[in-house]
């Protein structure tokens, strides 16, 4: 059955979000190659569970579900594992989810990875050895985690890594976080230029675990709760937020902000309260290709406040959960708002008052971001109800929890 969604009139409180997924993914990683602690704080989300339990499994038929970051971390993580001999396999979506430039860069390392199906799509049989390692190049513009999960296994190669990177590169910050997350593990990896990154052989485990933040992609929605609120002293704190952050998505402070969301920093978090918008005259244009995963909250709010906008860098929303492209065209028409989408783009501009539409649930396409995206916007359609609503426990578990912990 369709969940209504049904918000405070009366947006104030303290909101517990989970820990970052993506951090917690590479902590994963890095804490079974090193033989170090697992970190602290861990997301408790679906992705984070499948890749805890292929790191725990080790062997034979692994069922990765939907968790698209552990199949790729995954894949590069037995190929250079010694003795292992696992089949990667995972939902229907996941089988048709490319991950082509990543086997190719591992077989041209030496690793043995077969196709168990379709070329080029999992489910993947791997052989995992050791690696001697090099240099080896790759496409930078489809996603990041192809990147990432190259550079988390390199400190296991004999000679290291030296990636080049070819083209415009997706998703920059969190190939930053990837080289964080290994700093703190004790490797020794750096961009050498602006399209060559360098991880030098060893890696030693900290003296203490590795503490996971509070997730930005999360906070997201509740910077959209605060700048749909009809409340005007809505008022939000976000624990475990900080600055400077490992997360890229932080930048989703800085956008709000023309949106008419204040971010209030304190050593113990994020406090957000509303202020005046300032971009409603001319078209709004913001690039996500460093952000992918903020779009749909951006679509979905900026529409919502009829604020034109142009938002492209999202090539990589065709091959996610789902089509996000297609999937917000198809949901922000049972608004009555008609969005303009193109290979890499969305566009948007204010039509005249229409009646509101008779409004079908929104559908979530099995993508847990669609879902909260859409939540907030009962706030201007409060019969709005979502599909599937489960599907955030794929990173989000409390999110209905903590909508509704706040209702007066």
């Amino acid at each position: 059955m369709p969940l209504p969604v049904i918000l405070s009139e009366r947006l104030r409180g303290t909101i517990q979000l989970p820990s970052s997924k993506s951090l917690s993914a590479r902590a994963l990683v890095l804490s079974a190659i090193s033989g170090g602690a697992l970190p602290l704080h861990l997301s408790d989300c679906d992705d984070t569970r499948a890749m805890q339990a292929a790191l725990q499994q080790g062997q034979g038929l692994i069922d990765i579900q939907a968790a698209g970051t552990a199949m790729r971390f995954a894949t590069a993580l037995f190929a250079a594992r010694p003795g292992a001999d696992v089949t990667l396999t995972g939902t229907e979506r996941m089988r048709q989810r490319p991950i082509g430039i990543l086997v190719d860069a591992l077989r041209s390392l030496g690793a043995d990875i077969r196709y168990a199906d379709r070329e080029g799509c999992p489910p993947l049989h791997i052989c995992g050895r050791r690696l001697r390692g090099g240099r080896v190049r790759m496409r930078a513009n489809v996603s990041s985690q192809y990147i990432s999960a190259l550079l988390l296994i390199a400190p296991l190669f004999a000679d290291g890594l030296t990636l080049e990177l070819e083209g415009a590169i997706a998703s920059r910050p969190y190939i930053n976080m990837t080289l964080g997350l290994l700093a703190a593990y004790g490797a020794r990896a750096q961009w050498q230029d602006s399209q060559t990154l360098r991880v030098e052989p060893g890696l030693s485990a900290s003296a203490s675990p590795f503490e996971i933040e509070a997730d930005w992609s999360a906070a997201s929605y509740w910077y959209e709760m605060v700048a749909l609120a009809p409340d005007q002293g809505a008022n939000i704190f976000l624990p475990r937020l900080r600055q400077p952050s490992l997360q890229g998505d932080s930048i989703v402070a800085e956008l709000f902000r023309p949106l008419g969301v204040h971010t209030e920093w304190t050593a113990q978090g994020v406090r957000l309260t509303k202020i005046p918008q300032t971009c409603r005259k001319s078209t709004w244009e913001v690039d996500f290709s460093q952000c992918p995963d903020l779009a749909q909250t951006f679509v979905v709010t900026a529409a919502l406040l009829a604020v034109p906008f142009r938002f492209t860098g999202l090539a990589s929303l065709r091959i996610k959960e789902t089509d996000r492209i297609a999937a917000l065209v198809a949901e922000m028409a049972k608004l009555g708002i008609t969005l303009t989408p193109s290979a890499d783009s969305i566009s948007f501009q204010p039509a005249a008052a229409a009646p509101l539409p008779c409004l079908a649930p929104i559908r979530t396409y099995d993508d847990h971001r669609m879902a909260m995206a859409f939540a907030p916007a009962a706030y201007r359609f409060p019969t709005l109800s979502i599909a599937d609503a489960g599907v955030v426990s794929k990173s989000y578990p409390s999110f209905w929890e903590d909508i509704q912990s706040l209702l007066c």
